[in-house]
């Protein structure tokens, strides 16, 4: 059974960081919750620098969501690999995040609501 997936609009402006620096701002943000999972923001790619993202080989599988291709983002103080995710040809379920950019949160890497 695939656990349940709602995606809606983000309320409010949020912002990406990596390394201290800010990668993306937006306020057309996109959330998702897949069952009782943590939200994941996803971003536009209009509104990610995407200069500090580099294409990774990394693909991943969800079933929920589809086949997830990866990135790595380079900032001045070190690079966090695989630490950016996208799903160009998502599921029916979560068809509003096709293109969209979500980023794993860890050490240097954060998502924030401003």
């Amino acid at each position: 059974m695939l656990k349940q997936i709602a995606v809606r609009p983000a309320s409010g402006t949020w912002v990406i960081r990596a390394g201290g620096a800010v990668l993306g701002e937006s306020s057309r943000a996109l959330e998702l919750t897949e069952g009782d999972k943590p939200l994941t923001i996803y971003f536009p790619r209009e509104d990610v620098a995407m200069a500090f993202l580099e294409p990774s080989g990394y693909r991943s599988t969800s079933a929920a969501l589809g086949d997830a291709e990866h990135y790595h983002i380079a900032s001045k103080s070190r690079s966090y690999d695989n630490a950016v995710f996208s799903y160009t040809d998502p599921k029916p379920e979560a068809a509003e995040i096709k293109g969209y950019l979500a980023f794993d949160l860890q050490d240097g890497v954060a998502v924030e609501q401003v």
